[in-house]
């Protein structure tokens, strides 16, 4: 039994060190640029990627330890001393050449691939020690780009491969496990748990279909070895965050002189007669804050002659450093792995992850965001006036982010579940017969509560008319007011998604020389979600405590509530052809048939045909080279179509206003909304 115990302690603090540009240049043993190489700093999340040219840049500290690696080629790691312009020679890696590739149901090696593929290995992961996967492949995977939604704990990032192929939704197919997963719950994974990251980034993403029109990124979790004794394996690291940098703002004296001189050079009288106000407040200071952060992590693995197993269970806990608590992220992991040979040639998988989040999240991005009153609060102001928070004045759009902060209140619970259970036979050395059943199952819980809270005179934040927290009142017909209260807010969302497949897969090689691979196969994809919302007013004592629908005012006219229901079915055939000659000259053909419910019966069914090939030169026997010793040409065309859409965009909808009369009164009703369009068609992309 081997137990690992590491504990990190790290604090991030305020330009701990100096950082300076690294610019530098990647090449291959001959000297040639290196295209697409990612550059990580060891240890971090901070990274780029070589351009056309081969050039890099990123902004590092003396000692700290720079990582290239490119898919082919051996890693090299180079400690920064200082240096301005780095050339770094990367080696060409044959042992890496015959590593296996997920590529959708099958393998394949990294010699053999006529795609465009790039690979993250979980030790290179786990040494970057991110709270999220997307997190963990920033920097890493050439042509993979992640934009940030949001900087508060447990936010989403956009995922982004080779850009934007489609004017709807962008984001790429994720598949855990088999398991196909929404990218933003890329949340609910440990990046402990992960053993690599593949991602498909061309044409040769038409196994997939409709589904893999913006890449395919497959994350395979650990498993255990077969006759491996019981390994535990616990890790974890306790921080401390920071802002690693601030604006230079004005101090109180800085904007006192100012705001003379604008108002000397308007024809008016200087406001301030002393400019002499010292700093007055920050309000950086006021609002940053030093924010805990922690991670723990724990693993078994083993097995006997005929099973394998890997059971792990993990616990994050992050307070964001704008908000401590009101901005935090919590989450709970459990995991499961387990393979066995049922019988001679007969295969069992079974995968099951479990995730409980919790997380709270602040206003940001734009204006009436916390962050934007902060930085434009005048200096003037204090924080507090007495034994209330103070009330910023001069601009009627500017109000306390101390206040707004205490007075914001949401929590948002997901416990989800997904799973997998594959079942796979050997017929013989060619043919084996595989088929699974994954599903994923996702409760979301929030509630978010509106108090009774005044800013000063004119806040459009206001839901109070003034610091005696009476309501404003809301005229609902000619001459009816009520008073506008407090309110609370709640929903529960339930989804399901669940896929079935089956395929064979064919491999035989003819005289040593003639290689053929094939997959046929059938794939059927259902989701189904439902919703209920409701929001009532006039908590009791104005409070969060209290702030539940089940203590309102049950009688009161504003309460509402609203629901809604879908599903969707997608079934697919497919069928893969691949052929090789002396692994020199390598084909490869696709052929998909996605039928959505998203399309009426003119356009219901889309045909995806893709056509791959590549040339190992290297192979060839005029290639004669002490510089190159690999080389690989490849092209791809083919076409991958879109579903992303409303549902039942091809109907007219029952989704508008409506008003009518009768018996000489208004009734409130519905319409017909959105017009149908029977001929809505595939979004294709060639």
């Amino acid at each position: 039994m081997k137990v690992k115990l590491l504990i990190l302690f790290t604090i991030l603090s305020l330009f701990a060190q100096a950082q300076s540009q690294v610019k530098g240049k990647v090449v291959d043993e001959g000297g040639m640029p290196l295209p697409g190489v990612n550059v990580l700093i060891k240890g971090s999340s901070q990274g780029t990627v070589s351009d056309a040219s081969g050039n890099f840049a990123l902004n590092a500290n003396i000692n700290e330890t720079l990582v290239f690696s490119f898919i082919g080629y051996a890693s090299q790691e180079i400690v920064y001393s200082g240096q301005t312009d780095l050339t770094v020679q990367l080696v060409l890696d044959i042992t890496a050449l015959q590593e296996i590739v997920v590529v959708g149901y099958g393998t394949s090696t990294v010699k053999e691939l006529t795609g465009s593929v790039s690979s993250v290995k979980g030790s290179d992961i786990t040494n970057l020690n991110p709270v999220r996967i997307d997190q963990a492949m920033q920097g890493q995977i050439a042509g993979v780009q992640i934009g940030t939604n949001s900087g508060s704990p447990g936010g989403t990032l956009n995922i982004r491969v080779r850009g934007l192929s489609t004017q709807g939704d962008n984001s790429p197919l994720i598949v855990v496990d088999g398991i196909i997963y929404a990218p933003e719950g890329l949340n609910s994974l440990n990046p402990s748990d992960i053993e690599s990251i593949n991602v498909l980034k061309d044409a040769s993403a038409a196994i997939y279909g409709v589904l893999g029109a913006n890449g395919v990124i497959f994350i395979t979790t650990k498993q255990g070895k077969r006759n491996g004794k019981p390994n535990f394996d616990f890790n974890g690291y306790y921080g401390v965050q920071e802002t690693a940098k601030r604006l230079n703002l004005l101090t109180a004296r800085e904007y006192a002189v100012i705001k003379n001189e604008a108002f000397a050079a308007g024809g008016q009288t200087p406001p301030f007669a002393n400019t002499n106000l010292g700093t007055g407040t920050n309000w950086q200071n006021e609002v940053f804050q030093q924010a805990p952060v922690q991670n723990w992590n724990l693993s078994i693995t083993g097995g006997s002659d005929k099973s394998n197993y890997s059971i792990g269970g993990s616990y994050l806990d992050q307070e964001g450093i704008v908000g401590g608590d009101k901005a935090s992220f919590r989450r709970y992991n459990a995991r499961i792995n387990f393979s066995t040979e049922l019988a001679p040639k007969v295969n069992l998988q079974s995968i099951f992850l479990y995730t409980n989040e919790q997380r709270s999240a602040l206003a940001e991005n734009g204006i009436g965001s916390v962050l934007y009153n902060t930085i434009n609060a005048s200096p003037l102001a204090t924080v507090y006036t007495g034994d209330r928070f103070s009330y910023l004045e001069e601009f009627s759009d500017i109000i306390n982010p101390i206040a707004q902060m205490a007075n914001t209140f949401n929590i948002s619970k997901v416990n989800k579940i997904a799973g997998k259970e594959e079942l796979s036979y050997k017929i013989n050395d060619n043919f084996e017969l595989v088929g699974r059943a994954g599903y994923t199952y996702a409760i979301v819980d929030d509630k978010s509560f509106s108090p009774l809270v005044y800013y000063g005179v004119g806040k459009a934040q206001n839901t109070a008319s003034n610091a005696n927290l009476d309501p404003f009142l809301s005229e609902i017909v000619t001459g009816v007011t009520i008073p506008v209260q407090n309110s609370v807010s709640e929903s529960i969302q339930n989804f399901l998604e669940f896929n079935t497949e089956a395929f064979l897969n064919y491999n035989n090689t003819f005289n040593d020389v003639h290689k053929v691979k094939g997959t046929i196969g059938t794939s059927i994809i259902g989701t189904e979600s439902k919703g209920l919302y409701g929001t009532a007013f006039n908590v009791p004592y104005n409070s969060y405590d209290f702030a539940d629908i089940s203590t309102t005012d049950g009688n009161y006219l504003s309460n509402n509530t609203s629901s809604y229901q879908t599903r969707t079915r997608l079934l697919s055939y497919f069928v893969r052809g691949e052929y090789s000659f002396e692994n020199r000259y390598i084909l490869s053909a696709i052929f998909r048939r996605d039928g959505s419910t998203k399309f009426g019966q003119n356009n219901r069914f889309g045909y995806f045909p893709t056509v791959t090939a590549a040339w190992v030169a290297s192979e060839e026997a005029f290639f004669n080279s002490n510089i190159i010793q690999f080389l690989k040409v490849r092209a791809s065309h083919g076409a991958i179509g879109n579903n992303r859409i409303g549902d039942f965009r091809y109907r007219a909808l029952l989704g508008g206003e409506g008003v009518y009369p009768f018996n000489d009164q208004l009734t409130n009703g519905i319409a017909i909304g959105a017009l149908g369009n029977p001929d809505l068609r595939w979004e294709r992309t060639v």
